[in-house]
């Protein structure tokens, strides 16, 4: 069994993952919840070394055992990968996540509306939110398509590595990876005004300089799309404003406050029937947001949210609240969801 074999069963099983640790049988992850893959044996340490080296040139190989992590995309037949590789007891290893083929549309995976309008502006920061495997960058190439298909623009895409494949249609789309096309984010943001950009996305807004850089490309009239591990808008401001030195902080929210186009805080659920369905939280930076934000009260964020539906905006608690009174996902999943879960007692499906 090749490592090619193996990840061609997972895309075809439609699982979101495939891990592959020395010692066990592969695992698979499917809507959500891991299983070994029937029938197939345990792998040893040599098979896993042999499988690696059949996806790598000799030279990443090479740069694999010097740094114990390796972040590459592949593409097996139809399919695209993800693959993190790395050591573990002295043992390669790897997880892959499974890219989808096709790029969908803001519509297939149930962006709002709101949404659109954002990406139709000409310059600010939209963020793009959630933790590991909640499908932002799933969102995040849908949003690009959008702006792909409806707009002559000059697009940029930092990644690491690059997960979808665009093809240029009214716009023009050049796409950078980590690594072999540039030697950081930091560094291929800072050139990427020299490149005339209309629209930058920032695969990950990974440390205080790509932050910092990020924020003034969308100030110096550029659309930027950017991504973060935080679970709403809320944390979202903390994260961004905390990672500055003290004195920088206000400065910061100055900047925010002007730039940020919205925040878009993504978690997908288990559905009923089989699969899952996102649930976002949208916050958009309305005048009463940005006055929050400049005096620093982010706790006061959330009221905003709950309160300003006439924006297109929505909390993660009433957006799943939604989700549950249309019967999409059960209600202990809710429940486990969201913050206050009492407010579904009042929506008792009957």
């Amino acid at each position: 069994m090749t490592i090619k074999e193996l990840l061609k069963i997972a895309a075809e099983k439609k699982a979101s993952d495939l891990h592959l640790v020395a010692g066990i049988q592969p695992v698979i992850r499917i809507d959500g919840d891991l299983k070994y893959l029937k029938d197939r044996k345990e792998i040893t340490a040599k098979e896993m070394e042999t499988m690696i080296s059949q996806i790598l040139s000799a030279n990443d190989m090479e740069r694999f055992k010097t740094s114990k992590e390796l972040d590459i995309g592949l593409a097996v037949d139809s399919y695209r990968y993800r693959i993190n590789l790395r050591f573990e007891k002295g043992n390669m290893g790897l997880v892959a996540r499974i890219i989808a083929g096709r790029i969908p549309s803001l519509d297939e995976i149930g962006m709002p509306k709101i949404i659109y309008n954002l990406l139709d502006l000409k310059q600010g920061l939209i963020l793009l939110t959630g933790p590991t495997g909640c499908g932002k960058s799933t969102s995040l190439a849908a949003m690009v398509e959008y702006i792909n298909n409806n707009r002559f623009a000059n697009i940029i895409t930092l990644e690491d590595p690059i997960e979808y494949l665009f093809e240029s249609k009214k716009s023009i789309i050049i796409q950078r990876q980590l690594g072999s096309d540039m030697l950081s984010f930091a560094e291929g943001l800072k050139h990427a005004l020299r490149q005339d950009p209309n629209v930058i996305m920032v695969g990950e807004m990974r440390d205080l300089e790509t932050i910092a850089t990020t924020i003034t490309l969308a100030e110096t009239g550029h659309l930027v799309l950017a991504t973060l591990h935080t679970y709403n808008a809320a944390q979202t401001i903390d994260r961004i404003i905390d990672i500055f030195p003290p004195h920088q902080q206000n400065q910061i929210r100055q900047q925010l406050s002007m730039t940020l186009a919205g925040v878009v805080s993504q978690r997908l659920l288990p559905k009923i029937g089989g699969g899952r369905v996102a649930t976002r939280e949208i916050m958009i930076n309305t005048p009463a947001v940005a006055n929050l934000i400049r005096e620093g009260k982010i706790s006061q964020l959330k009221t905003i949210i709950e309160t300003s539906s006439k924006e297109g905006m929505v909390s993660l608690d009433q957006n799943i609240r939604a989700l549950y009174k249309e019967k999409l996902i059960e209600e202990e999943v809710a429940r486990a969801q969201m913050e206050n879960p009492e407010i579904l007692d009042k929506f008792k499906l009957i």
